[in-house]
């Protein structure tokens, strides 16, 4: 793989595009942090997800279904295997009996917070830049509209 993009040759804005996405991808998914999060947790990365969310709060297990974009079943797997780990507790909703609250143990906290710091850490690569050019990759990011919900993946 070629460490920098060649800026002498005009290849027109589509490519250019194309080529500047390429390297981003390439430095996120080089940077294996699903598998080396899941190695350390000893978890499926959907699991590691899970525990993620409950950071923020504990919630009913149909809205962690929902964030995390699976159907209701295998919610109820991940919960049934985390909650077997010790890593989160369900407890009956006291406004509606029918709904489960999940929440994570002190021990879930921890692997979840783990995991945060694994996930969040930037690529090394990242870190071989001038100041100058971090800086003016921090302008461009800035620049930028943000989108989706703000939450972990």
């Amino acid at each position: 793989m070629s460490t920098s993009i060649d800026t002498s040759v005009d290849i027109g804005r589509e490519q250019e595009l194309r080529l500047i996405w390429d390297r981003i991808r390439t430095m996120v998914y080089d940077d294996d942090r699903r598998a080396e999060v899941s190695a350390a947790a000893g978890l499926s990365f959907v699991k590691v997800k899970a525990l993620r969310r409950l950071l923020k709060q504990p919630m009913p297990m149909r809205d962690l279904a929902a964030l995390l974009v699976v159907d209701k079943p295998y919610m109820t797997q991940v919960v049934d295997a985390l909650e077997e780990r010790g890593l989160v507790l369900r407890t009956v909703d006291v406004r509606d009996r029918r709904c489960r609250i999940v929440s994570l143990t002190e021990e879930g906290r921890e692997v979840a917070l783990r995991s945060e710091e694994i996930l969040t850490r930037p690529p090394a690569v990242l870190a071989l830049l001038p100041d100058a050019d971090l800086a003016e990759l921090t302008r461009i990011l800035a620049s930028l509209p943000t989108t989706g919900d703000g939450e972990p993946s």
